[in-house]
């Protein structure tokens, strides 16, 4: 069998009828010289059976480790990787037919990329808010999957390329519990080579969040850019405290319309207007319904991680834990 030139390795935790689809979309490119690694981590509900159903279908690899983080996952199963370049996916996405045509089709792959996500049109109104609030420019997701952004472009773990041999030079993926993908790219950056928006290489992020487990998420981003950058310092820039800055006006406008005049709420009135027409013109009407309440979700929750963490660090002086003990996911 010749040697793939893309290797596609996949984190897995309790997910095996996500993985179902994920392999299927895979299962359904127009190319075919590539390997799929799937790195079990530590799962109670285990997808070895998803796994053998595509044998024959897919050049597929699983591995099982105890749990220890998607970074640790992904870390294993590069190392068992035999294509040029390594690609990274989520076990929620789903990945169109053209992906890899589209970057067979490039002049030049660059050493590291990634690509943005959307929404499919059979999603749930609350998979299309949240993606809408992830991606769009009247929230802080358009700084992400766009080539005039607000910084420069960092690709994310759930639709990021990294050639092999660059991935080995620095390292992998470092032992932390959030923004491990960040950390990789400014570590790539400081190597001399920065991350490259491949517009076509795009995917579907089917986010099974519900409210809770996304403000949780956008929370632990805004806690992840505190700790990014002490081990980066200058890394944060103007626009990664937009969120903090919105999350104390927000605050400070509910408590002012509460306790003297309503009016106040207006600016978030209008706000709120502008995320339900736009969304509603993208996604209908009830994603653009929902739009509103995962955009302040989005903004507020990092927001207050950002403030939460920055407080411990700068005014509490207490050391941040970048791992994480016991079990990752809880």
């Amino acid at each position: 069998m010749a040697k793939p030139k893309y290797s596609f390795i996949v984190p897995v935790y309790n997910r095996p009828d996500e993985l179902r689809e994920l392999l299927s979309s895979l299962g359904d490119q127009q190319a075919t010289h590539f390997e799929v690694i799937v790195v079990e981590d530590g799962s109670e509900q285990k997808a070895d059976k998803v796994v053998e159903s595509f044998a024959g279908k897919l050049d597929l690899t699983y591995l099982f480790q105890p749990n220890a983080g998607p970074g640790a996952a992904r870390n294993n199963g590069a190392s068992q990787a035999k294509g040029q370049w390594l690609i990274f996916l989520d076990s929620d996405v789903i990945v169109p037919p053209g992906y890899l045509a589209a970057l067979d089709a490039m002049p030049k792959l660059p050493s590291l990329f990634g690509g943005p996500d959307k929404a499919a049109s059979d999603f749930s109104a609350t998979q299309k808010a949240i993606n809408y609030s992830m991606t769009s420019f009247l929230t802080t997701g358009g700084i992400r999957g766009k080539k005039k952004a607000m910084e420069a472009y960092k690709p994310r773990s759930f639709n990021m390329g990294v050639e092999a041999m660059l991935f080995q030079k620095i390292e992998g993926f470092r032992a932390m519990r959030f923004g491990e993908d960040i950390d990789l790219s400014l570590r790539a950056e400081k190597a001399g080579t920065k991350g490259v928006l491949v517009e076509e290489a795009w995917v579907y992020h089917k986010r099974r969040s519900n409210v809770r487990q996304f403000y949780k998420q956008v929370f632990n981003s805004g806690v992840a850019r505190i700790h990014l950058h002490l081990l980066h310092p200058g890394s944060t820039k103007a626009v990664h405290t937009f969120p903090a800055l919105f999350a104390v006006a927000v605050i400070f406008l509910a408590v002012w319309a509460l306790l003297f005049n309503a009016n106040r709420l207006l600016p978030l009135l209008i706000y709120s207007t502008f995320i339900l027409v736009d969304s509603t013109i993208k996604n209908g009407l009830p994603a653009g319904i929902l739009s509103v309440p995962a955009a302040f979700v989005q903004l507020v929750g990092y927001g207050l991680g950002f403030l939460k963490a920055g407080f411990e660090v700068y005014a509490l002086r207490r050391k941040p834990k970048f791992g994480f003990a016991n079990t990752f996911y809880k």
